[in-house]
């Protein structure tokens, strides 16, 4: 019964990618989870794939409008592209399934990426709520005449490239504000290179996980997939009607409480 809540939320995770352009691949990994019955380190390859097909497809629309700023990309991840490849071709291959124990709680691997995506959620939640002051602010800084700020994009390039790779999210709430501030694009502009960097830090990062010999459940994956296509195309149309910047803090809030459940299920509930 739970599997088909996931496949309704594989689309809702599509929907909120075509309307607000980010914020759905938040959602990935604990719909594998916790609805799919998924290992959470194998969550994260999957939802390497997921969002990064996912993303690509939303990209491709904003490019043919020429909405996608090809030199701000190539800037951005050049770091986080090494990033992103490193840390799931190597790093996570290497960290040991049992780490330390702090009175009853075990921590695994499984836990620690769990626990990890649950801060970010809550992070990428409070951006959520305060995307209308946050976008207001954003807005004005472009008034202002700076200079491509180079060592900013790298910078969190490769923090998204590290985050992107260690819990298989998609890091958009990072990447529009360093877009919109270090490399001065308008925020149209800065949703579609988003988008853009998405789907390659995502998707390279999945090759990753094919070069450490990760075994995939292809037909599965797919599945899981077309459901989330489904929801951006469908969501790319409703962004015609529905603004996607009210839609922002209602979503946050749901990231937040989700972020919240998962952190209490796993450090209390669950080990008490």
């Amino acid at each position: 019964m739970l599997h088909y809540f996931g496949y309704f939320a594989a689309i809702f995770i599509g929907l909120s990618l075509g309307i607000m352009g980010g914020g759905g691949s938040i959602l990935t990994v604990p719909v594998l989870v916790y609805l799919m019955g998924v290992s959470p380190v194998l969550s994260t390859a999957y939802s390497l794939f997921v969002v990064g097909s996912t993303a690509a497809v939303g990209a491709s629309g904003y490019f043919r409008k020429g909405m996608v700023s090809v030199k701000t990309a190539v800037v951005f991840l050049l770091p986080s592209l090494a990033a992103v490849f490193l840390v799931r071709k190597v790093l996570l291959p290497a960290i040991p399934h049992e780490l330390f124990t702090v009175g009853k709680v075990v921590f695994t691997k499984d836990l620690l990426v769990l626990v990890a995506f649950a801060v970010l959620m809550v992070v990428a939640a409070t951006s959520m709520i305060r995307s209308q002051q946050a976008e207001t602010i954003l807005d004005e800084e472009l008034h202002h005449k700076h200079a491509f700020n180079y060592f900013l994009i790298l910078g969190i390039g490769l923090v998204v490239g590290l985050l992107t790779g260690f819990v298989g999210a998609g890091g958009g709430f990072l990447i529009i504000p360093a877009l919109v501030l270090g490399a001065r694009l308008p925020m149209k502009l800065a949703v579609g290179t988003s988008l853009a960097i998405i789907a390659f830090n995502s998707l390279i990062g999945f090759t990753g996980d094919l070069s450490a010999g990760t075994p995939i459940a292809w037909a599965f994956l797919l599945g899981f997939l077309a459901f989330a296509l489904g929801g951006i195309v469908l969501g790319t149309y409703l962004a015609r009607f529905i603004p996607g910047a009210k839609l922002k803090p209602a979503f946050g809030w749901f990231t937040l409480a989700m972020g919240t459940f998962i952190l209490l299920r796993e450090l209390v509930f669950i080990h008490k």
